[in-house]
């Protein structure tokens, strides 16, 4: 497949999830090559890898396994009725019929209190199964560019790295001879995101702007408060 063709794979037919996964682990190893072999290239091209088939299960899969998968949404969703219902392929072929016909629309999150350890707590927001395989597909197509930017003494949020990593890090630096440890921390970080700031730096890397446009819709989606009104979401990453 040369650099110039589209990115788009298994489009002839709905994968099954082996297939799926070898597909996307490819176009991904692409994918991380061109962004590590050219620190200023921009992807044009990446809306239809966010609609393939192959992308939209591997998102399935990774929604369906995830521990929430059991929580539902405003539309009191769950993975389980979607399954026994209307079924996954189906499912997965509505939404993709959705992207490419431009239709798609993000929904507000649901919004849950979460207990700190503080006594404090902490809003959660929950999103639709429909919403969570979007966003799963997106993070399929934007993680292996932008894994290619990051330093290797980062850890936080990324695949292949724990928080261990980062201990045996510390333990590393401090075997020698290190003395200085700096604990920082960003108040209500994901709540106080500027959406301009984020949008300014995915521009950075991304050129499809039915991409951009997308990211932005899910940061805009808004909160369904747990009084039930709706607030709009100016910043944060709802």
């Amino acid at each position: 497949m040369s650099e110039d063709a589209p990115v788009n794979v298994g489009a002839s037919g709905w994968p099954s999830d082996a297939r799926a996964y070898l597909g996307v682990r490819r176009m991904q190893t692409k994918l991380h090559g061109w962004a590590a072999t050219d620190g200023g290239r921009r992807f044009d091209d990446l809306w239809n890898l966010v609609c393939d088939p192959a992308f939209l299960t591997m998102a399935w899969e990774r929604v369906a396994g995830n521990k929430g998968s059991k929580t539902p949404g405003v539309d009191r969703v769950t993975v389980a009725r979607i399954s026994s219902g209307v079924g996954v392929e189906e499912f997965l072929r509505n939404i993709r019929a959705q992207l490419r016909a431009g239709e798609f629309r993000p929904v507000p999150v649901r919004q849950v209190m979460i207990p700190k350890a503080s006594g404090k707590l902490r809003k959660l927001g929950i999103p639709t199964v429909t919403d969570r395989v979007v966003q799963a597909a997106l993070k399929l197509v934007l993680e292996p560019i932008f894994e290619a930017d990051f330093k290797s003494c980062s850890y936080g949020f990324r695949p292949n790295r724990r928080a261990q990593d980062a201990v045996a890090e510390i333990h590393h630096f401090a075997s020698k001879s290190y003395e200085w440890v700096l604990e920082a921390d960003i108040e209500a970080c994901f709540d106080m995101i500027d959406h301009t700031a984020l949008m300014d730096r995915l521009r950075c890397r991304i050129g499809d702007k039915r991409v951009l446009a997308l990211v932005k819709a899910f940061l805009k989606a808004g909160v369904l408060t747990t009084v039930g009104t709706t607030e709009g979401t100016i910043t944060g990453t709802p």
